[in-house]
Parts: structure tokens; sequence; C-alpha cells
């Protein structure tokens, strides 16, 4: 068979330069690479690596995700399953492995330490030492998942340090999360193996952690978005640099998401061959990815584009394999298999009453584009010795419900920042447990989003007084087992709602997940009741 030719301008950045040439290639390998005279149209260079994403967030299953991502050029994730282990344990992650195999895109997985991520919440599965050194003996394992538990690190829980040294003992990589974790807490968090940290918000934390030895990703996702916060770096330390999304919804991920960092860095003045390093070298060479890097003798993963200013994507290859072409994935979707843990059988509305007890009430604030939240207290309405939700005041109920035990009832509280002026909304996707999560205006309206959302064993919903919709989501209730796009406009559907019955937020549903993320300071709503993250107990 003769050798397969593609020619471009290539773009080597291990040296840095860029000139047109004819790349062979032979069995999905590299074989050579011809320099030519004449400039090329096109451009040919390393498709782009996520380095940091929790796959499950895009609420469709790995084979599903690759159809939205490839044709951004995203060839690679290095992928974190803590979601679906924190509701299925190693099932459900050997189950991500199991699907992402069967499509023509290089997922990458890690071993999740922190599952459950805090003793202060009910979830499906607990991940100990043993799971731990199970999967990191697998070969498609590739690294310790981010160590969130950072207190039990900081004063050496067993359990923790015990998964932390497993990771050491098979030379595993070690990812972190470290939000707000400064000075002398930082060090003892760094002193354990901590590698990397994905939760920087500002620049000045961002530049501690970096200075003391971690690599940085640049996160830019659905809810979280640090890009222009942290861009400075890559002017300062770009080989310390990665870029990552986090968690991306479906419809965020059909726009693109790495492609558009790199895009957004040459932009803004970064060199375009750094700007790409950032997008696919530096993760492919901290985690010791099997992804090609356009050199003789790697695997022929590469994309072609139009130019290093647009970075439009003509064609993405895996292994030799033109696998997207001109915006449409070129292979056929798989029909997921169904996998789930849900028991949570419908309640009242008198099940989301919550007594009036004659103090000032402690609620969340919550903000667009940033998991952290804050504490406020303030008096609210009370009628029959029950407190109400202030809607002048945008202070609405928060409400989070067991979904793994039958008779369990809700933990309430308050919430500020939502904007829902009626109805409410609700989601089987609350990280890190993935209980079901709404916020709403009334009693009334908080049951009947959730009942929606158990009445479909999973999904996202949103309820008024006329009307009731839900985006059902059967796996492990955090993925839909239909087409990628349709869950893209399914979920833009709702989200399109939300914001008709008021809320201000880019992204309804995303930030609702992260209320009841306990590791994010500072309020967070457990099913076991408020929780203040930042004293790391409850309220």
């Amino acid at each position: 068979m003769a050798p397969q030719k593609i020619s471009g301008n290539y773009v080597d950045l291990f040296h840095g330069t860029i000139y047109p040439a004819t790349i062979e290639i032979e069995r999905g390998i590299i074989t050579s690479v011809h320099r030519k005279e004449r400039s090329e149209a096109t451009y040919v260079l390393p498709g782009f690596v996520d380095s940091h994403i929790h796959i499950e967030s895009s609420m469709l299953p790995p084979s599903e995700f690759a159809r939205l991502a490839l044709p951004h050029g995203i060839l690679a994730t290095v992928s974190d399953p803590h979601e679906i282990g924190n509701v299925l344990g190693v099932e459900g992650i050997e189950y991500m492995i199991e699907n992402g195999a069967t499509v023509p895109f290089k997922f990458f997985f890690g071993a999740p330490p922190c599952v459950p991520a805090t003793v202060f919440e009910t979830a499906g599965a607990r991940i100990g030492p043993e799971e731990i050194r199970y999967l990191l003996n697998k070969k498609e394992i590739k690294f310790l998942s981010e160590v969130m538990n950072f207190p039990g690190v900081i004063h050496k829980d067993p359990e923790m340090m015990a998964k932390i040294a497993i990771a050491r003992e098979l030379h595993k990589r070690i990812d972190g999360h470290a939000p707000g974790v400064r000075g002398e807490d930082l060090n003892r968090y760094i002193a354990a193996g901590i590698e990397t940290d994905h939760e920087c918000t500002t620049l000045d934390e961002a530049r501690e952690k970096m200075a003391k030895g971690l690599k940085i990703l640049i996160r830019e996702g659905s809810a979280a978005r640090d890009f222009d916060a942290l861009f400075p770096l890559l002017k300062d330390h770009p080989e310390k640099c990665m870029f990552c999304s986090d968690d991306l919804d479906p419809h965020s991920l059909s726009q693109g998401s790495i492609n558009l960092l790199v895009k957004r860095a040459i932009a803004k003045g970064i060199d375009p061959i750094q700007a790409l390093r950032c997008g696919s070298k530096n993760g492919i060479e901290h985690y010791g990815l099997e992804v090609g890097l356009l050199r003789v003798g790697d695997q022929a993963d590469f994309i072609e584009v139009d130019n290093l200013k647009n970075l439009n994507v003509l064609r993405a290859y895996v292994n030799g394999t033109c696998v997207a072409q001109h915006g449409k994935p070129q292979f056929a979707r798989i029909l997921p298999q169904i996998i789930n843990r849900f028991e949570a059988h419908k309640r009242s509305p008198a099940d989301f009453q919550i007594r009036d007890s004659g103090n000032p009430v402690k609620i969340i604030e919550a903000f667009d584009g940033l998991l952290t939240t804050r504490q406020i207290e303030a008096h609210l309405p009370i009628k029959n010795g029950l407190l109400l939700p202030d809607l002048s005041n945008d202070i609405l109920k928060i409400a989070v419900l067991n979904r793994y035990e039958k008779k369990a009832l809700p933990a309430i509280g308050f919430i500020k920042n939502f904007g829902l002026k009626k109805g409410a909304i609700a989601s089987s996707i609350a990280h890190d447990s993935h209980n079901l999560i709404a916020v709403g205006t009334s009693d009334e309206m908080l049951c009947k989003a959730i009942n929606a959302v158990i009445g479909h064993k999973g999904g996202i919903a949103i309820a008024d007084d006329s009307t009731e919709e839900c985006l059902p989501l059967p796996i492990a209730g955090l993925m839909s087992d239909k087409e990628g796009l349709w869950t893209a406009n399914q979920l833009q559907k709702l989200e399109n709602k939300a914001k008709a019955l008021g809320s201000p937020l880019s992204s309804p549903f995303m930030t609702l997940s992260f209320m009841a993320l306990l590791v994010i300071p500072s309020l967070k709503m457990s099913d076991k009741g408020l929780f203040d993250s930042s004293r790391f107990s409850f309220i």
C-alpha cells in the first residue's frame, strides 16, 4: 500500500518553526516529513488536548462527546470520571473506558481519589485505596485524578495519603484541586506530591502556585471562566500552562473549547507556537499521552486548519484516519448502553417547608461564571411560622434530595442571584455526589421540578404554574443516550426558558449543579444540610 500523503504548512512545536511540507503516513504512523519550497494554502499542526475535563458534564457519553469535539480539532482529553464514579463507583469508570473505546478519539482517564468528595454528603459509591490501586494498574488509567480533599492532604488524613502514596509508587501523575489554598497550607499540599491546579481564579494565586512548582491549567468552561484573569501567565511562563474546560455543557462543546482558547490567546498577542503548545504539547508531555505531535515515528494525530488566526478546522486525523471534516464527524454514532443508580421517590410540597427559627437566615450568594459562593444573612418573609422566599430581593429556596435512598427528605436552604420570578429548575447533576438539586420560587414549584426529574430517573427540568419540561439523562442520571446536537439543542431550550423566567445567569443549570459542591468555598448545600466549605463543617 502506497504511503498516505498530506501537504500543508507544517507547524513544528518543538523547534518553533513553520514551513511547507508533505507528511507521509503508513499504518497510522508518520514515516517522513519532506520540506517543500512553495507555501501551502493550509496549516497542519498537532490536534488539541483538553488537559482536564469531566466528560459527564457534557451530558454525553464519551462516544457522543467525541462526535462534537473532533470537528473542532480536539483529539484527546485528560478525563476525570469522578462524576460517574460517585454514582456507580468502579463500574461507572469502566463503563466510560469501554464506551470511549468504541470511537476514534483518545480518551485518557484518571482514578478519582475523592469518591465521595466529602463525608458530609451521600454518594452512590465509595472508592478506597484498594479500588485506587486496581484502577491505577489498568493501562487505560493514566493518573490520579484531582485531589479535591485538600484539607485531608494538608492535615494528612491516612486514607487520602494512602491513595497518593499508591499513585507515587506506581509512578502516576497526581492532579490537584486547591481553590484559594495559599501560604503554608499550599506548601503542605504540594509536598504530598500534587503537580497541577486548575482552580486558580486570580493571577496572584496562580503565580504563587506556579512559583512553588505547580503547573497551572487555565480553565474556561460553562460555569467557571478564568482565561481573562490568568491570561498574563501565557506571556510569562507558557511552558508551565495548559488549557482545560473542566466542565462543559453540550451546547458549549458544540461551539468549540480548547481551539477557542488557543484562538483567543493568539488574538491577544501570544505567539501562535506558544499558544498551540498550551493547547496540545504541554498536556501530552506532562501526562505522557499516546498522542502524536507530528514527529517522524509519532502516531498520525493532527489537524488541518485554514490559517493560524481563525483556526477553522478543515479536517482532523486520528491514527492517520480522517475522523472529522468541515464540521462533521466521519463515523457513525454508537447507541450507548444505559447504566444507572436511582432510588428517589416523588415528594410532596410539604416536604420543602422550613420553619422559622427566629434568627437571621444564612443564605448562599451565587455568582455568574464562578464556582465559589459567599455567605450572607437576611430576615425573610414568614407565613404561618414558615420561611418564604423573598423574590423582591432575589432570594429563592434551594433543595437537595438524596437520590440513593427511597425515603430521604430534602435538605432546604436559601440562595441569592438565580433571578427566577416564578417556577423552578431542577437537576440530577449536582457535583459531586449527584443528588437532586433544585432552586425555585415556592415549595410547589420546587416539588414539581424535582418530581419531573425523579419521573425520568435523572435529567434536568424546568417547571412553572402551567408547564413542566425535562431533558432525560438515563445514563447514571448524568448523560443522555441521544445524539449530541439534539441534546445540546434541548439543553439550550431549557436554558432559554430559565432565562425567560428571570434568571440572569449565562448557564443556569451548570451554575445550579455546583451549588452542592462542598469542596469549593464558601457556602454550599448538601443533602444533609447547609455546609460551610471554608470551615468544612455544617452550619
